[in-house]
């Protein structure tokens, strides 16, 4: 069966997204749970410890508070309470910290640090699964026990206003509440309002025991202008003044003789250098926990805030609200709350939560008996029996306060020690459907590997054999063995396996197409073996091999090093420096290739190449779709010079870009160009940049567009500038301040309007040249228009201190395509790995990383006045893969110009389809090993998110080559 090189790789790609799909759902791992389904009730309390006669009380000891005011704060940062500016930004709190009757704590939340994994730590007391990151967008129903469930089922009134994931998370757990959108980043005035307003009327009232209020604002200005924005101070002294009100408020209703109040100040996350969340960053995980109550001491002075985990707070609460502790709580005892009690209730407290942490550990670990905190546990409980019987026996010596003393520390030390326990045995991970996942995608890269000679071949076809697989022995007896083993599998296993829930439809199959990979892979590796090695298809034109050059073997270990460098967690970290060598190296190689080129060989040999057309001609005629028209360049000689000035500049760009945004981790927090663009005293130049970078644009892309795309780019740059204008990032030279910033939806659909009207004029010229009229040049017209759409789009979702790199990409690009990869004659697949390399660096230049807080959310509301969860996704996955998906699109529109040859766009999604698919395979066998590392939820599987979705957009971009290829065989005659 012989199909072409790009519908054999896009076929490779769209399994393979399948197959690492697969894997993701057994590689995230359900959170720890207690495997019994009922939740905890006040029946199911331990007695306390006796020894020596019947047992003796079996209740929760007594309420510590009546009331309980929680204030969540969305992105608070610790420093924005504890560090040099909490006196300015929050007085009051600060005042309260330093004077009050409080407790000051660093909360520290564990990655991934977003809002709905956070708030599921902080009701149950569980570690969230990573993948609650995706849950994120479309909250689900909590159905595991949680503080919000047990307050709810004693009986406690509950009020909440704000974020509404609560609302999701606990439908009619709520007598009263009123949410709001926490997706709309635009907003951050109104959001707060909404919450505020109910105050006044719900602290007069008297029929409430919680209330919950949480506060967006402070995370949607994070997103829109970083930590250090103007905007932060006001909102922080906003919430400061609401914090007054409500503490004023309970301290007026504080009866005589009553339990006290306890308000609490927290957040679900930090906020990053760059105003983003999500990583492991000390700013996203370092949250302040402030608890105020009269029940507490004074304080004398500010003293440093010890550290606590954020789950720390729901055992905390539960106990002090009189309440059982959630069955899957990993979180201990926040012991400076109850140091008031009397020493017997503050050991009855530590016992409920060790006998909770310990009735968890022996669910959740088969060996729970040979852990040290269990057995630390079980001494401290008996000590504690001695101890109370000696109480009920009225003793009352100081020896007897020292031995309670002593249980008190071996309780903190087993509670520790088993907490620590469970916080690393995260979850369970579905091994079966982890391997089957990486068994599917290993054997696509081995077909893809297998099938290089003939897909880069000049027929650019892939010979498979699929039926003499099919129709094979072999075939059937493996599908036998894989369904047996299946089965085996299935029945035997202990936890619960995606894989094995799947309808035995889908099973069966996997299994056919399994076993059917593995023959066709032993037939291809038979063909291959017995071929003779002088009939191998050459590389680069050569006969008679394979014959490398040295910018071969540059892109060969470049490829393979980047791959190898994956298994490190710094070089993850730090990527970005990876891709910035090889691009370096590549302008080097490159350069000496010009050289080689202009200085070595004859003028007689160069002379051959004149008479060769410009790439991507428009109707107008070469001469005007020609960059070198454009700038007044038509002698040779001059562009020569230009060629050996090519490789250089391109190098100049990279440095420059370097500069603008600082990534990774290790120097994330380094100022750079981009937060020095983005200061208020910088704001003219910020604007005379980006209006530069947008003249450039247009110049850029213009030039083989149609008149009626020209016009409508420009006046799409122009509503791009005016939409940055109207949200405050830059100004019109008319413009003197002292307006209001606008949302900028009206602008930023005027943009939209111009981007739908180039994609539609491009889509038509392309159809045409497919259906109508097989006009190579009018299809190369249609997909450049195309291209440029998608540039006006890149530029309206950038942010305005990144148009520059959106202005460096296209000029790299067109110099490199007029005076590089046309004049030097590389072919398809060396092309194909220097746009893929360009297109990584790109990534990184615009200030991404491997790390989930750089993902810039507030792009996917760019013209939306709500949340709208498709346009919003897609926005937001097209902003971050901006860089890879220009430069793929380049290659498609350069592959597919009338003079290239007819197979390059097969060579080239060929290309790209292994490119794509050898890091994401030796990743997923990479985490498979480290699925214990330390780093492994902060650091490798953050990275492995990124390489599903770049897998999946080059599947997409794949698809498109196969459409282009087609059309480009159609036409021919």
């Amino acid at each position: 069966m012989r199909i072409r090189s790009s519908v054999f790789a896009c076929f490779c790609l769209i399994l393979e997204v399948l197959g690492i799909a697969l894997f993701l759902r057994g590689f995230f791992p359900v959170p720890i749970k207690s495997s019994f389904s009922s939740k905890s009730k006040l029946s199911d309390v331990p007695p306390e410890p006796f020894t020596g006669r019947s047992l003796n009380s079996s209740k929760v000891p007594d309420a510590l508070f009546k009331r309980v005011v929680i204030v969540l704060i969305d992105a608070l940062r610790e420093d924005f309470v504890f560090g040099p500016n909490g006196r300015k930004y929050m007085p009051y709190i600060r005042h309260l910290v330093e004077r009050g009757s409080t407790h000051s704590f660093v909360a520290k939340a564990r990655p991934p640090t977003v809002t709905m994994p956070r708030i599921k730590a902080l009701t149950t007391g569980s570690i969230p699964g990573f993948i609650d990151v995706v849950m994120n967008l479309n909250s689900p129903v909590l159905l595991e026990d949680n503080l919000i469930w047990q307050a709810k089922t004693a009986g406690k009134r509950m009020v909440f206003y704000g974020d509404d994931t609560w609302v999701k998370l606990f439908p009619k757990h709520f007598m009263e509440y009123d949410g709001t959108t926490s997706f709309f980043v635009s907003d951050y005035t109104e959001v707060d309002n909404n919450v505020t307003r109910h105050l006044d009327s719900t602290l007069k009232r008297d029929d409430w025991d919680i209330l919950i209020l949480h506060y967006l604002g402070l995370d949607h200005i994070g997103h829109i202008s970083g930590p250090h924005s103007s905007l932060i101070q006001p909102k922080l002294m906003e919430m400061d003044d609401i914090l007054k009100k409500i503490h004023g408020s309970l301290i007026l209703k504080e009866a005589e003789g009553a339990l006290p109040y306890l308000l609490v100040l927290c957040g679900d996350h930090g906020m990053s250098e760059t105003g983003s969340h999500g990583g492991s960053s000390e700013h996203e995980v370092n949250t302040p926990l402030v608890l105020i109550s009269p029940a507490f001491k004074k304080k004398v002075g500010m003293e440093k805030p010890s550290t606590v985990e954020q789950v720390d707070l729901t055992p905390t609460l539960a106990l002090g609200l009189g309440l059982p502790i959630s069955q899957n709580s990993v979180g201990r005892l926040i012991q400076p709350v109850v140091e008031e009690a009397s020493l017997r209730d503050q050991l009855r407290f530590l016992h409920l939560n060790g006998h909770q942490l310990s009735y968890l550990l022996k669910d959740s670990m088969p060996a729970y008996e040979k852990e040290e905190g269990y057995e630390q546990f079980r001494v401290a409980e008996k000590s504690h029996g001695n101890w109370v019987k000696l109480v009920v026996e009225g003793n009352t010596s100081e020896v007897l306060t020292n031995i309670g003393k002593k249980v008190f520390k071996q309780y903190l030390e087993a509670l520790r020690a088993m907490s620590a326990a469970l916080s690393k045995q995260l979850g369970k991970y579905d091994m079966y459907s982890m391997v089957v996942g990486m068994v599917l995608v290993f054997q696509l890269l081995l077909l893809l590997l297998l099938a290089m000679p003939e897909a880069l071949s000049s027929a650019s076809e892939v010979d498979l054999p699929v039926s003499s697989a099919l129709l094979s022995l072999p075939f059937y007896l493996l599908c036998l063995l894989l369904s047996s083993v299946h089965v085996l599998v299935c029945t035997s296993a202990e936890s619960s396996c995606y894989f094995c829930s799947l309808s035995w439809g889908l099973v069966f199959g996997a299994v056919a197409l399994s076993s059917a990979l593995l023959c066709i892979l032993v037939s291809m590796a038979a063909r291959r073996g017995a071929k003779p090695p002088g009939k191998s298809p050459s590389h680069g034109g050569v006969s008679g091999g394979w014959s490398l050059s040295e910018l071969d073997i540059l892109l060969l270990v470049g490829t393979a090093g980047h791959t190898l460098s994956l298994s490190a967690s710094s070089f993850v970290e730090e990527e970005h420096q990876v891709w910035y060598f090889l691009l370096n190296t590549l302008c080097l190689v490159v350069f000496q290739d010009v050289c080689r080129k202009y200085f070595r060989e004859r003028r007689a040999n160069i002379g051959s190449f004149e008479d060769e057309a410009y790439l991507l001609p428009s109707n107008e005629g070469d001469a005007l779709a020609s960059p070198l028209a454009d700038l007044g360049v038509t002698d040779a000689g001059s562009e020569k010079w230009l060629a050996l000035a090519t490789p250089p500049l391109t190098l100049a760009c990279c440095r420059l870009l370097r500069s603008l945004n600082q990534t990774g981790v290790q120097w994330a927090h380094l100022p750079d160009l981009g937060h020095w663009l983005n200061s208020l005293e910088h704001k003219m130049v910020l604007s005379l940049f980006a209006a530069l970078s947008l003249a450039l644009i247009y110049f850029l892309v213009q030039r083989r567009c149609s008149w009626v795309s020209k016009i409508a780019l420009a006046l799409g740059l122009l509503g791009v500038y005016s939409y940055r204008a109207a949200v405050g990032n830059v100004v019109f030279p008319w413009h003197h301040g002292g307006g209001n910033m606008s949302k900028g939806t009206v602008e930023a659909r005027f943009v939209y309007i111009f981007v739908l009207g180039i994609l539609f004029t491009g889509s038509k010229d392309l159809l045409r040249s497919q259906v109508i009229t097989a006009d190579a040049r009018l299809k190369s017209r249609g997909l450049w228009e195309i291209y440029s759409g998608v540039v006006l789009l890149v530029a309206l979702l950038f942010r305005a201190h990144n148009l520059p790199v959106l202005c460096c990409c296209l000029l790299v690009q067109t110099l490199m395509a007029q005076f590089i990869w046309k004049k030097l004659h590389y072919d398809a697949a060396q092309t194909t790995i220097m746009h893929y390399w360009f297109g990584q660096a790109f990534f990184y230049f615009q200030g991404n990383s491997n790390s989930i807080a750089t993902v810039d959310i507030s792009v996917g509301f760019v013209g939306l006045e709500s949340y709208v969860e498709a346009p919003a996704f897609f926005l937001t996955a097209l902003s971050t893969y901006a860089g890879p998906l220009l430069w793929a699109a380049h290659l498609v529109c350069y592959l597919s110009s009338e003079k290239r040859s007819s197979v390059a766009v097969g060579h080239g999604c060929y290309c790209l389809a292994l490119l794509r698919s050898v890091p994401a395979a030796a990743y997923v066998v990479l985490v498979t090993a480290l699925r214990y590392h330390l780093f492994i939820w902060s650091v490798f599987s953050p990275k492995l998110l990124y390489e599903s979705m770049h897998t999946l957009l080059t599947a997409a971009i794949c698809l498109f080559f196969t459409t282009m290829e087609q059309s480009r065989s159609s036409s021919r005659p």
